[in-house]
């Protein structure tokens, strides 16, 4: 788990209450004047778990180019270039926990941490806020405040936040492509299947806890699924689904992401890259059938990434996985992650399971 040394005085806040810090500029490595919850390349905000709001003004007296990221290492703002003298306002929802990473890891650093990134980085000005909670009533209320929606993660290790380069989960990059109102809560956790999630108290039980009427819950659990059965496979995506309604939910299944196991022609057909198990389960039919059955939205993540796996071929595909770093042909690279967390947002804006206006695209 990351851990950031920032030698700044700690800021305690009401619950209703913001932090700001402003003007930042990386000029000789230091902070500008006024910035107590920030350095140059990062900030803290001593604010206890929960949903925050980060509104940021990016850019300075010279050209620069910004990216911010956080807790985890998840990928909050993507990198935004800025002209000279012409600051542009960002905006994102984050979430902040214990554990802040995986369900079942270390509880990492108190508070939220930022790591402000980029080929020049330029932060003149950073706003922390309470998020106002979604669930009964309008989407914005008549003081104008828009209500946060969660999209909780529920999945395996690559989806989760991953702790250390070079991995990385799809989850983890998810965040940088929603901006302030939609809120990304990844309960993805490494070697999790079916049976471990349902059954593990820090897992799904904690998770439905946690779910708020009209969030939405991504599932993509099969890479660990190896012994499970079928019928034992289906009946817990069932009980997910049901489980997620009963609290008022909107469940999503996602088909798993493939392994990069070509056949001898160049394609992904056999069941090692398509997650077939040793009993013979085909995981991602068996989500794309009980999805229809219960009349589930489907994120057919397994057909989009053989898709733009295959269209890479063998020596192009290596960069998405960690096979030049691990020879590891089911992790994700940073660069996959991003790659699969943009293929997620798009089947997600394409079955308008969220407002376009809060999306980031291009």
């Amino acid at each position: 788990m990351r851990r950031l040394t920032i030698a700044v005085p700690l800021l305690a806040v009401a619950a209703a209450g913001a932090l700001s810090a402003g003007p930042a500029r990386a000029q000789a490595g230091r902070p500008g004047p006024g910035t107590e919850n920030c350095t140059a390349t990062a900030c803290h905000f001593d604010v206890p778990p929960g949903t925050y709001d980060v509104s940021v003004l990016l850019g300075g007296p010279a050209a620069a180019s910004t990216s911010i990221s956080g807790e985890t290492r998840r990928s909050l703002l993507p990198e935004t270039a800025t002209e000279a003298g012409r600051p542009v306002a960002r905006a994102f929802t984050v979430d902040v926990r214990t554990p802040e990473g995986e369900p079942t890891g270390p509880a990492g650093t108190p508070g939220l941490d930022l790591v402000i990134g980029g080929s020049a980085p330029a932060l003149a000005r950073i706003r922390v806020t309470p998020a106002l909670p979604g669930g009964h009533g309008p989407d914005r209320r008549e003081d104008g405040r828009t209500r946060t929606r969660q999209i909780l993660l529920v999945g395996d290790s690559t989806v989760c936040d991953q702790p250390g380069d070079p991995y990385s989960g799809w989850g983890q990059q998810l965040p940088q492509y929603f901006r302030k109102g939609l809120s990304v809560a990844n309960y993805a956790d490494s070697g999790e299947s079916t049976v471990t999630y349902l059954a593990d108290p820090a897992l799904f039980p904690t998770v439905r806890t946690l779910i708020r009427e009209r969030d939405l819950v991504l599932i993509q659990l099969a890479h660990n699924d190896k012994t499970t059965d079928e019928a034992t496979y289906r009946a817990n995506l069932e009980t997910l689904v049901a489980g997620v309604r009963a609290r008022g939910g909107d469940p999503v299944l996602v088909t798993p992401i493939v392994r990069r196991w070509f056949n001898a022609d160049g394609t992904l057909d056999n069941g090692t890259a398509l997650l077939v198990n040793g009993l013979g389960v085909d995981h991602p039919a068996v989500v794309r059938s009980v999805a229809a059955a219960e009349n589930v939205p489907l994120v057919d993540l397994t057909a989009k990434t053989k898709a733009l796996v295959e269209s890479l071929g063998v020596e192009g595909s290596k960069a998405v996985y960690l096979y030049n770093e691990k020879r590891d042909n089911t992790h994700t690279s940073v660069h996959g992650a991003t790659v699969y967390a943009a293929l997620v947002r798009d089947e997600l804006l394409a079955l308008r399971l969220v407002p376009r206006a809060l999306v980031r695209v291009g």
